[in-house]
């Protein structure tokens, strides 16, 4: 039985190997917990993840988004990072929700991995785009002549040439993954994967002479995934995870990662090392660069607790459409036009906004067994699901741990031996990395699992082509045929 939401210790779950689809699993399943469910280590878990405590970057909220951005002295604890500009936020969160789903799981009960399903398919093929695809998901797709059934539907936000992904009456967004209508800058994302999709449509009946409309749609669809599978290796894991660590695992194989039929999703990246990308994320943003009035800038918090207009919040809150809800890329990836921002740096702290999640993410929350810190929900997920330490782990790969002294804000907690992963990991990449991109344990567990990802899908470049390089126009002619980028992307789609 249960006692106060935790269950005993001798009742965890079997820490067993998954090695078939369909369900998450573990990458280490031989390692024991970081620590069994205790009250004890509950409460050391919200006070390391609470308000105010050692994981808050404690920025000066009330000073607004503009001053955020623009003054150095109130983000102190949100350094900018040299190497990453801040779209590759928005993008791993886009490649997240294209690879996993699980809707079902609590913070409150521990569970086997095993028995959770993944509602979405494990790979890289951008079912948040497509869905079922026209056939499956047919009120995705443009029906008339000109969309033929086979190109995306998209409307204005009402500023002439900015799109708006298509919804129904209630403003619900009708999109493969309502997850991409979160916030402002995911669902503008959402809009240029809809947008390249339809601009490579019009390039293949141009270029192939294709006219039935399933033998078009086919083709673009492979010439989309695949240029999108190219990014996600070739420029999202190489600055996120770093290039010796990618070239490394392409060149020799995972060493880790391993799977009998077909991929499954690890707990140990799902629930710790791919959720770096919460410390990624700034308090505040300029989405545009005249979408206020008078042509003014658009700056927003990424969200506040409680929107003002709910049509058109001061935030930048997903679930809605007005004229000035719209991104200029530039700001987001660099054009070469000194336009980009930064991202934030790779750490243990994170913008003060997570810390008080709104209710649109957070249902009926408790400060106890479902508190509204983003960091409290990462850390108390360890003990959902049973996840190793962050030192059991980096002994296992072959690696030197980290040094009590690397963790010694969590001595308190009897912690810093025997860290919690996701902690870990950024501890991790902050000291052996200085915050640019994820050390030797995340890093590998990232790039494995993506790497895995494309060698199980048998639709993949990696599978079906593994020397295939992109042929879509790029903005540098002179890498035309062995490289494209997320900037290319953009400019294709015709959104930049």
């Amino acid at each position: 039985m249960a006692r106060h939401g935790i269950y005993p210790h001798d009742i965890v779950p079997p820490r067993s190997k998954y090695f078939d689809s369909g369900r998450f699993g573990r990458m280490f399943g031989d390692l024991p917990p970081f620590a069994s469910d205790t009250p004890e280590i509950r409460a050391a878990l919200l006070e390391i993840g609470k308000v105010g405590g050692v994981m808050d970057a404690k920025d000066k909220l009330s000073e607004g988004p503009i001053k955020l951005i623009t003054d150095a002295p109130l983000s102190t604890k949100n350094p900018n990072n040299p190497t990453l500009t801040a779209g590759f936020t928005f993008l791993g969160q886009f490649i997240d929700h294209d690879i996993t789903s699980d809707p079902t799981s609590s913070l409150e009960r521990q569970a086997d991995p095993e028995q959770i399903s993944n509602f979405r398919t494990p790979s890289l093929g951008l079912d948040n785009v497509y869905g079922a695809g026209p056939g499956g998901s047919p009120h995705l797709y443009d029906q008339s002549p000109a969309g033929q059934g086979i190109k995306f539907l998209l409307e204005e936000t009402g500023t002439p040439g900015k799109f708006d992904v298509p919804r129904n009456s209630q403003g619900v967004a009708l999109i493969g993954d309502p997850r991409d209508d979160e916030n402002l800058i995911i669902c503008q994302l959402q809009v240029a994967f809809l947008k390249f999709h339809n601009a490579v449509v019009d390039h293949v009946k141009a270029k192939f002479g294709l006219t039935r409309p399933d033998a078009v749609f086919a083709e673009a669809q492979r010439i989309v995934r695949w240029h999108y599978q190219w990014i996600v290796v070739h420029e999202f894991l190489k600055k996120t995870c770093g290039t010796a660590i990618v070239d490394d695992v392409l060149a020799n194989g995972r060493k880790h990662y391993k799977w009998n039929n077909e991929p499954y999703i690890p707990v140990e990246f799902s629930v710790a090392a791919y959720r770096f990308g919460h410390s990624q994320i700034r308090p505040s943003y300029r989405a545009n660069f005249t979408g206020n009035p008078g042509g003014q800038p658009f700056f927003g918090m990424i969200f506040t607790p409680t929107p003002s207009n709910p049509l058109d919040p001061d935030d930048l809150s997903g679930g809605c459409r007005a004229p000035r809800r719209f991104v200029d890329w530039p700001t987001f990836f660099d054009f070469g036009d000194g336009q980009v921002r930064p991202n934030k740096k790779i750490d243990t702290a994170l913008s003060t906004a997570l810390f008080k999640l709104p209710g649109s993410v957070v249902a009926n929350p408790d400060p106890k067994t479902n508190p509204s810190s983003l960091a409290q929900r990462n850390l108390l997920r360890h003990l959902t699901f049973s996840l190793p330490s962050g030192q059991k782990v980096a002994k296992a790969m072959g690696l030197t741990p980290l040094s009590k002294g690397d963790l010694a804000d969590l001595k308190p907690h009897g912690l810093d031996d025997r860290t919690p992963l996701w902690f870990y990991i950024l501890r991790e990449a902050q000291v052996a990395e200085n915050g640019e991109r994820l050390g030797q344990v995340g890093g590998r567990i990232v790039t494995e699992v993506f790497h895995g990802l494309l060698e199980g899908d048998r639709s993949s470049y990696l599978s079906q082509e593994p020397d295939w390089q992109p042929n879509l126009p790029t903005v540098d002619a002179s890498k035309q045929g062995d490289d494209f980028t997320m900037v290319d992307l953009l400019r294709f789609a015709g959104v930049a």
